[in-house]
């Protein structure tokens, strides 16, 4: 008899939780479980939400199971997509609009960034005179890959210099430990990658910095507004398809980003792989402290950013022709705005 209660109590209290809390019911299974990301500089902190899900086990706990190919830059990644070994990127929301001019529709799913924490600078070795932009004609610069947002942001510095993309020469140097020795060995003169590379050149004296996107008022000055950055996107087909298996893939990365509001240094430093500190904890924590507020609460990709977006890349890129481009299709917030009630980001 009180084995009977106790189960009609148990029973009360577990259906009481589920009308208190409707958003934690269960969701619908993914209609495909192993899924292939690709990302180009996984170490970075602009994938840093990235990392995080996988490294806590949220992709898992969404029934996923990922496998995740690191390439040396946003192009690359984005090449994996288009050409089938990859089923959605973690890469830079401008890619979207890039392949609408390009007649191929891919979508944002989550966001993963709210700035692009990308940082422009000049070698203090190579470039000890430096005045300003028009300096940079005729020298190497570093990005990540040449194609990528890194790319991207040095091309917008150069235009608004009246410089274009072919008075220098861009060098991929991918964004760790290689870009560090590009610059320290003077392969490159000046330098536009993320962080914890950047951090790292300017805490030592090694680059000054010209232009910088690491916090938001950075990003406004460069961008004129609000400029989306990392987030997991795919083909159009691939979300109309699998809407459960972009639903799990929201969660884990808005559960990734809840985690991180309140995450302190050394919870960081306990969760990422060792290899991301490229042998400087404390220099890898001053990043972390520069580019957070860069990191996005909930996932959701705001609707005035993607106009940012785009009027960014038509100020240096003629094949963009904005009265051609449906901001629309580029991206969804329908799965982060779920993932967001469930997890009270």
């Amino acid at each position: 008899m009180t084995a009977l209660r106790l189960s009609r109590r148990s029973f009360a209290l577990a259906a009481a939780a589920c009308v208190a809390a409707p958003g934690v019911r269960a969701q619908s299974k993914p209609e495909k479980s192993k899924i292939a990301i690709a990302v180009g500089g996984k170490a970075g902190f602009y994938y840093l939400p990235l990392t995080i899900a996988e490294q806590l086990g949220y992709f898992k706990a969404e029934g996923l199971d990922v496998e995740i190919s690191d390439f040396a830059g946003g192009a690359r990644s984005l090449q994996a997509l288009v050409g089938g070994s990859a089923d959605v990127v973690a890469g830079a929301y401008e890619h979207t609009i890039n392949m609408q001019s390009k007649s191929q529709f891919i979508q944002s799913i989550v966001l993963m960034g709210r700035a692009p924490q990308i940082a422009m600078g000049v070698s203090t070795k190579a470039m000890p005179g430096y005045r300003n932009v028009a300096d940079l004609r005729g020298k190497k610069i570093g990005v990540s890959a040449p194609g990528s947002s890194t790319n991207m942001v040095s091309n917008l510095v150069l235009s608004r210099a009246g410089l274009k993309a072919t008075d220098v020469s861009y060098v991929g140097v991918g964004t760790s430990a290689g870009a560090l020795t590009a610059l320290r060995s003077g392969q490159v003169d000046a330098m536009s990658n993320i962080d914890p590379v950047m951090t790292m050149l300017e805490q030592k004296g090694e680059i000054k910095i010209i232009s910088d996107t690491r916090t938001l008022k950075g990003t406004n000055e460069v961008f004129g507004g609000p400029m989306p950055a990392a987030c997991f996107y795919t083909h159009g087909e691939f979300v109309q398809k699998h809407p459960a298996t972009c639903q799990a893939l929201a969660n884990a990365i808005v559960h990734a980003l809840k985690w991180l509001q309140t995450a302190g240094p050394s919870d960081i430093i306990k969760t990422v792989p060792e290899s991301y500190l490229l042998g400087d904890r404390a220099l890898y924590l001053a990043s972390f402290n520069k580019v957070r507020e860069a990191i996005a609460v909930d996932g959701l990709l705001p609707e005035e950013g993607t106009k940012t977006a785009l009027k960014a890349l038509a100020s240096f890129d003629a094949s963009i022709k904005p009265e051609k481009i449906e901001l629309g299709k580029t991206y969804t917030n329908e799965f982060a705005r779920r993932a967001k009630d469930r997890f009270k980001a």
